[in-house]
């Protein structure tokens, strides 16, 4: 969720007044939603922010932008939450979305970055289209990861009946490699692992199939505030239709749906970066286009 860079206004005719000690009740009101709750003496902007997030953050929409208004008794109205305003007494708050959609900007950088691999095993080679490209893709996904200090997460849908990753495809360095019966990668272990690294802003997601595993992978990151980067040189289904009818109705929820050259070229960023000849020399040894970018 985003909200407004500052808050404007002026303190005058305010719905708090001082005082001080502990805890301060707070109505937090949002939609038609009204909760009453309590936050420290002395709060400001940022903790508001965090608490309408704990009270609200499955209704809220990420990609919108809002602004915090505080009830002011001298106006009889809300009133945009005064610059450097801090909680004082008790006081009535809301969380108002603006009109206009954000657009999601999609940039990266390594630091905030993960690479998510999804269920790139042997049982699915005879019946995924395109996989042998989709293998090699991912493959250079992953070194160019390993070049970059990208921590990766791989899953591996039911091993026991669908086998292990394919051999082609280097785990080494990875952080996670776990089964699952689950469809979404979203499981608890990959939660915590991603809360223990700082600074997590995107994903990039990659795998099979896109209209089932990687379709609700995605959907549940965004819906956790993550930004998702689905590469599609790197993705496929059984049906080239399904895989087409996946990545339309994910980039209209604002998931960017991209590909490998673009991923590595923008985490790299200059031809200065010291790791710039090898992601080139990476790129220009791919294979060439299979035609599966066509199908998108």
């Amino acid at each position: 969720m985003a909200a407004a860079a500052e808050p404007v206004g002026a303190p005058a005719g305010g719905g708090c007044s001082p005082a001080g000690g502990g805890p301060v009740p707070v109505l937090f009101c949002f939609s038609v939603f009204a909760r009453p709750s309590s936050v420290p003496h002395g709060a400001g902007y940022e903790l508001l922010i965090q608490k309408f997030l704990s009270l609200y953050g499955d209704q809220i929409d990420i990609h919108r932008k809002f602004v915090v208004q505080l009830f002011s008794e001298e106006w009889s109205q809300y009133i945009d939450l005064p610059k450097g305003f801090l909680v004082s007494e008790r006081c009535k708050v809301r969380l108002v979305p603006l009109q206009i959609q954000m657009t999601t900007l999609g940039n990266l950088t390594p630091s905030s970055t993960v690479f998510f691999c999804c269920d790139m095993q042997e049982r699915f080679r005879p019946a995924i289209k395109y996989f042998g490209d989709i293998i090699s893709v991912g493959q250079r996904l992953l070194q160019g990861a390993r070049l970059l200090g990208i921590p990766v997460i791989v899953t591996e849908q039911y091993p026991k009946g669908l086998g292990s990753t394919v051999q082609e495809i280097d785990l080494t360095g990875a952080k996670l490699v776990l089964p699952k019966t689950k469809f979404s990668m979203v499981l608890p272990e990959v939660e915590a692992a991603l809360a223990e690294i700082p600074g997590v802003r995107s994903i990039v997601l990659f795998g099979v199939e896109t209209h089932v595993c990687i379709q609700q992978t995605a959907l549940e990151l965004v819906g956790r505030g993550l930004e998702v980067h689905i590469v599609a040189d790197a993705t496929s289904s059984r049906s080239m239709m399904d895989r087409m009818f996946a990545l339309e109705r994910l980039a209209r929820t604002g998931i960017i749906v991209t590909t490998s050259e673009a991923i590595l070229l923008q985490l790299v960023a200059d031809k200065e970066h010291p790791k710039f000849k090898e992601i080139q020399n990476l790129i220009k040894a791919s294979a060439p286009e299979s035609g599966l970018l066509s199908k998108v």
